[in-house]
């Protein structure tokens, strides 16, 4: 058996790129109308996954069209997982009507962050996605309340790494309003994303080697460097019989 990698980006946001970035992964994460989208884009990127047989998840956040989502807002557990839940469901009903079904769900920007240290939010989201259907995979930060959530829930959980974020000493991203914080230097981004998955280990911001087990890479859809990235990432796990698959 040979080395295989998921390769995921974040879509249906309106970067007009998506078309490009889609023969080079595996798995979508569409937006859900929270922080972009809506119901005709949600319908249009998933014709486009099945087109090359990507995998379709759904990419929930918190309701924040005006900061795409990446803002976190004070919201009660039964507000977020009535919100998640809705977000979920939409997208579910939409693939279904397109003859597909959901795959994955990946929270989105604040959401994201906030459910990979504060145990209410994760314990939301993840109660949302196990009534949707609990044998979709849940992608994530590894180490983190999320994924100690979703295990305990018996969720599927898929560690993630980002092929065009930097990381801190405790595993988390490193926040935007950092200095460092996006790498965009494509030779950069590929050796990060080999020593993840074939090491198991990503050097921080500050110089250490931590462990990062991850079974998925993410590129982000609203990067300047997306599609640049996501070819030489497809080129390089070629190069290294590494197959790209979800």
């Amino acid at each position: 058996m040979g080395m295989k990698i998921d390769l995921n980006c974040d879509m249906g946001e309106g970067m007009n790129n998506d078309a490009q970035i889609m023969p080079y992964i595996s798995s979508a994460n569409i937006a859900c109308g929270a922080h972009a989208g809506d119901t005709s884009i949600m319908q249009e990127t998933i014709r486009l996954a099945q087109q090359y047989k990507v995998a379709i998840g759904a990419h929930p956040s918190y309701p924040d069209r005006e900061h795409f989502g990446r803002n976190e807002i004070q919201m009660t557990a039964d507000e977020l997982y009535n919100e998640v839940l809705q977000q979920i469901q939409l997208i579910k009903k939409i693939a279904r009507e397109e003859g597909a079904s959901l795959h994955h769900v990946k929270p989105h920007g604040a959401l994201y962050n906030s459910a990979a240290k504060n145990i209410e939010v994760a314990e939301a989201i993840a109660k949302a996605i196990h009534d949707v259907d609990p044998s979709l995979k849940v992608y994530g930060l590894p180490n983190s309340i999320f994924e100690n959530v979703c295990v305990a829930m018996g969720l599927n959980y898929v560690g993630e790494g980002f092929a065009d974020r930097t990381y801190t000493d405790d595993g988390s991203l490193t926040p935007r309003t950092m200095p460092h914080a996006l790498i965009t230097d494509r030779a950069v981004s590929i050796e990060q994303v080999m020593n993840m998955v074939q090491q198991g280990a990503v050097r921080t911001t500050a110089g250490n080697m931590i462990p990062m087990s991850v079974k998925t890479i993410c590129i982000h859809g609203d990067g300047e460097h997306a599609i640049e990235f996501a070819k030489a990432l497809h080129d390089a796990f070629y190069m290294q019989k590494i197959d790209i698959t979800h």
